[in-house]
């Protein structure tokens, strides 16, 4: 697998895994979002005259649990540079103890009520930490990507790119920056369709998916050096 292969791996890889996860909390656990966690501040301001105090809660704390997993994952990337080790490798393992935390409470709170209770909030909260230790990784060590957790900015990259293509004032560069933006948001949107649907039909087993993944992107990266720290 070349240069070009692993990143575009990487790319529709992480992407579909935020859009997974960041779905499967929603449709589970009363519209949480755990990948893009200033939304719920959208959703409490829309809810605060009639959602339960215990949801806004849980979405409240998903906020400082998503900067929790932002920061270990920041001081754990380090050390391991310092020792020689994988930084990308150590934070993809934070992510995935994250998000097995996910989904071992969400399954202990199954079945769910109408209120959260406080296995289902401490499964949101994993899940929210580990969108953040997964948001670091894509800020820190793969750079060089697209972003896989926020599509706002690869959408408008994606437009404006195809905009100067369609209108023949695109350059290489242009076209490759266009595929390297296009990738992750396709991966993010079967990710979030396919997350409903498997909720749906298994709960919160279906986590299984994204644990898979990160489990194939560890052995795929070697456990001296790595991706450096930015």
């Amino acid at each position: 697998m070349n240069v070009a292969q692993r990143s575009r791996m990487q790319g529709i890889s992480l992407g579909f895994l935020a859009g997974y996860v960041d779905t499967l909390g929603f449709v589970a656990l009363f519209g949480l979002f755990t990948a893009h966690v200033t939304g719920n501040f959208v959703l409490i301001g829309a809810a605060l005259a009639k959602a339960s105090h215990a949801s806004i809660a849980l979405k409240l704390l998903a906020f400082p649990a998503f900067i929790l997993g932002v920061a270990v994952a920041r001081l754990l990337s380090v050390a391991a540079e310092r020792r020689g080790g994988s930084a990308l490798r150590v934070a993809l393992l934070l992510e995935l103890v994250l998000l097995l935390g996910f989904m071992v409470c969400g399954m202990l709170a199954e079945p769910l009520t109408s209120e959260p209770g406080a296995l289902a909030m401490a499964a949101g909260l994993f899940g929210a930490a580990g969108m953040g230790a997964h948001s670091a990784i894509s800020r820190l060590l793969l750079a060089h990507l697209a972003p896989t957790s926020m599509m706002t900015g690869n959408v408008t990259q994606v437009v404006i790119d195809t905009v100067d293509v369609l209108r023949g004032a695109a350059d290489g560069a242009t076209r490759e920056r266009c595929v390297k933006f296009f990738w992750p948001l396709l991966g993010f949107a079967v990710g979030a369709v396919l997350a409903a649907f498997a909720y749906l039909a298994v709960g919160f087993v279906a986590l299984a998916v994204p644990l898979a993944i990160l489990l194939v992107l560890i052995a795929l990266e070697p456990a001296r050096g790595g991706a450096a720290v930015h």
